[in-house]
């Protein structure tokens, strides 16, 4: 198939609702990271691979800018997955030059290796089993599913030279612009399928690049966290990246899409605290919450951490003024309990079935979990609990008597979480925890034990972590390789 000219494209246009965050204040301290340093950069720099991009942006923003207010876009996809696929039951391999027999090993290792990943928060598994059913009237989406496959492929076995992701990626990104004309929000699905993709490729330090235009398309939109099915499934992946972009800039930025727009409106007249207590509501309804809403839960609050650090920071070095008019020690006091109410109130599938001290050999704690939102719901949790107490307002007095007033415990009980729960979807979704826990750790051997988790990510997953390993190395004071070298 002979590959067509790439257009040349105008500048892209961010919408002015996304532009709340500027630039990063402490740019060397929140990317240590150099680029070179995953397998993914002789990918990441390829020019093509940079033209999709681009083409990708200004394909979601034109098409963002060109929707009509007045008419509104709808938030209900015109059929659900299943009644879709009975018109239409089957697949389309004939757009591209890749075998049928690669395309087909590229769908079941969607199935088995990918869509667990996504799935994890979402005991329905709509990544897994509705969305390839809504694929079958898709070609867009479909073809997303395929590239985001054969990158995770090409990235597990270390095929740099491969580019069946790349002749996927652009063909997916060719179908979707009609799809943005018909504003069907299934779209949705596929624009964050592909920036998925796009982030497990490149350096992190570009996140904002690969969210921007997601953010824009459930802004308009109007989905959220709770509008439920499928698009909410697919808003907590988007969710998720926005929040590893969160911590990657160590407080100077927050997410992309504010996070008053995560979850249902709320009175503008309420006050701050009203307010939080309306959306602790819809987390928790009728006194409780999913084990996959409660993860979700955990999420939102961990961004809402990253969320309040960023404004601090802005407002001590910037004298950005502050929209919440509580004073920072009251809004520090009200989010601390937020998360003390979410760890008090976990339903019994968030619960820890087995968990064991340090001791005895035993660097650290063993704690298991039998359901999978568990994992990453409560490594989040100590992650936000870390960055509230590294950000304890002067003067605030803690107990000392309670365990979770201290901040090295929770940093080991992130690290023993993932030792203990092996699951490779919380273990890509534990690089950003275990380096806001490795960063306070002091002894070698701990040092060692964390660096064996980062190979065992990159090296069973497919997803770049050892770049967060080169910056750990850095704040323990070795030279650069020298942890790793040792394991």
């Amino acid at each position: 198939m002979e590959e067509p000219v790439a257009p040349v494209l105008p500048k892209t246009r961010i919408p002015d609702s996304l532009k709340h965050s500027a630039a990063p204040i402490f740019e060397e301290e929140a990317f240590l990271s150099p680029g070179t340093f995953s397998s993914a950069d002789e990918y990441a720099a390829n020019p093509r691979f940079l033209e999709l991009q681009e083409e990708l942006r200004c394909v979601l923003f034109s098409s963002v800018a060109s929707f009509d207010p007045s008419e509104g876009t709808s938030t209900v996809p015109s059929e659900h997955p299943e009644a879709q696929a009975k018109s239409r039951p089957t697949l389309d391999f004939t757009r591209v030059s890749i075998p049928k027999i690669r395309l087909i090993l590229y769908l079941k290792n969607w199935i088995t290796e990918c869509a667990p990943y996504l799935d994890k928060f979402d005991e329905l598994r709509h990544f897994g089993v509705h969305i390839p059913i809504l694929a079958q009237r898709s070609p867009a989406l479909f073809y997303a599913i395929l590239a985001f496959s054969a990158r995770q492929t090409e990235r597990k076995a270390c095929l740099d030279k491969a580019y069946d992701s790349l002749e996927l990626y652009q063909e997916s990104i060719r179908l979707l612009t009609p799809l943005l004309q018909a504003k069907d929000p299934n779209v949705l699905v596929t624009v964050c399928i592909l920036a998925v993709m796009e982030l497990m490729s490149v350096s992190p330090r570009d996140w904002r690049r690969h969210v921007e235009g997601c953010a824009a398309l459930f802004d308009s939109f109007n989905v959220h966290g709770l509008s439920g099915g499928h698009l909410s499934a697919t808003f907590w992946t988007y969710a998720r990246m926005e929040l590893c972009g969160a911590i990657i800039s160590g407080g100077s930025e927050s997410t992309v899409l504010p996070l008053e727009k995560w979850v249902p409106a709320v009175p503008e007249n309420a006050t701050p605290r009203e307010k939080e207590l309306m959306i602790r509501d819809m987390f928790y309804q009728d006194g409780c919450a999913s084990p996959d809403m409660h993860a979700n839960w955990a999420v939102y609050l961990c961004a809402k951490t990253c969320d309040l650090s960023c404004r601090h920071t802005r407002y001590v070095e910037l004298g950005e003024r502050i929209e919440d008019p509580r004073p920072f020690a009251e809004q520090w006091t009200s989010l601390w309990e937020e998360l003390q109410f979410w760890l008090e109130n976990r339903p019994p599938a968030m619960l820890p079935i087995k968990t064991t001290g340090i001791g005895g050999g035993q660097i650290f704690p063993e704690i298991l979990f039998a359901h999978w939102a568990a994992i990453s719901g409560n490594q989040l949790y100590h992650a936000a609990c870390i960055m509230m107490l590294d950000m304890k307002p002067p003067g605030k007095m803690l107990p000392l008597d309670k365990a979770h007033y201290s901040s090295i415990w929770h940093a080991r009980r992130v690290c023993g979480i993932s030792l203990t729960n092996p699951h490779s979807g919380n273990l890509i979704n534990a690089i950003q925890p275990l380096y806001i826990a490795g960063r306070l750790l002091s002894h070698y051997s701990e040092h060692v034990e964390v660096a064996k988790l980062f190979k065992i990510v990159e090296e069973t997953t497919g997803w770049g972590a050892l770049w967060r390993l080169k910056d750990l190395e850095r704040a323990w004071g070795y030279e650069p390789g020298e942890i790793l070298a040792a394991i």
